[in-house]
């Protein structure tokens, strides 16, 4: 027989860190699943650098990488988060969640199903409520960022980035090529439009603009042509927000929140 667990989340990025901080934070026991070789943009606050270091902190609260359901017994009686590298939900054969979160955000369905959980959450578009999972949240900024849509579909995704002080898709960069990452800025640094922030084999990465770098992909990691590795600020007096939960994050954390308490009637699990 399957044991009961209370949360677990698929996906431990920036986004899903705010889900999974705030969760924890309202004394939810929380369990992380992640891929060996996770791709977080914005490093520092995403508990998905456990898998590579071990431990990480975000705020205050521990992320801690385990190998086996045995280790996440320890870790929660510490106060800290378990992180376990299961991309294909093989836990599931050993727990049975009564909540599980979709917070991978890869804009489509990677295997989740609503029958996993007592409630199943799905953040963005990729789900539809009601069929792939109980709620899915609005993960696009603007009006409805945030809001728990009980029948249909969140937006779909533009591919352009939110706007901030007039910049969208300058703000975002992405591999002019294929090959292994290689750093000459860091995550925090001011740089300068043009200049050298990183290279993948030969080919020099170049800023697109005048800003603080808030995200960029872990060194060393074999990107494909086109993939994203790096996020520019233009709003260069902003340097503290590249260690802290985004208000994006925060204000989908929120609805991942109401969405497991309007599902089990205002209580706790």
């Amino acid at each position: 027989m399957r044991e009961r667990f209370p949360v677990i989340v698929r996906g431990g990025g920036d986004l899903a860190t705010g889900t999974i901080y705030q969760l924890h934070q309202a004394g939810f026991p929380v369990l992380v699943l992640e891929t060996k070789t996770p791709s977080a943009i914005r490093r520092y606050v995403a508990f998905s650098e456990a898998i590579y270091e071990g431990t990480w902190c975000v705020e205050g609260v521990t992320a801690q990488k385990i190998t086996h359901w045995q280790e996440a017994r320890e870790v929660l009686a510490a106060g800290n988060i378990p992180v376990l590298s299961d991309p294909r939900l093989n836990i599931l054969s050993q727990l049975s969640p009564h909540v599980l979160i979709d917070a991978i955000l890869a804009k489509r369905n990677l295997g989740t199903s609503i029958h996993m959980a007592d409630t199943v959450i799905a953040l963005g578009p990729g789900f539809s409520a009601g069929k792939d999972a109980h709620f899915v949240i609005e993960t696009q900024r603007g009006h409805h960022l945030g809001r728990v849509i009980t029948e249909g579909s969140a937006a779909p995704d533009t591919g352009v980035p939110g706007i901030i002080a007039g910049f969208g898709k300058e703000r975002v960069i992405h591999a002019p090529t294929e090959g292994i990452l290689r750093h000459y800025s860091q995550i925090g640094d001011l740089v300068r439009k043009g200049q050298i922030i990183a290279s993948i084999g030969q080919t020099p990465v170049t800023a697109t603009l005048d800003g603080v770098l808030r995200g960029l992909l872990r060194e060393g990691y074999l990107v494909p042509k086109g993939f994203k590795i790096a996020d520019i600020d233009p709003r260069e007096n902003e340097q503290k927000n590249c260690y802290t939960i985004s208000d994006k994050a925060r204000c989908i954390a929120g609805g991942v929140l109401l969405g497991i308490l309007m599902r089990n009637k205002g209580s706790w699990i």
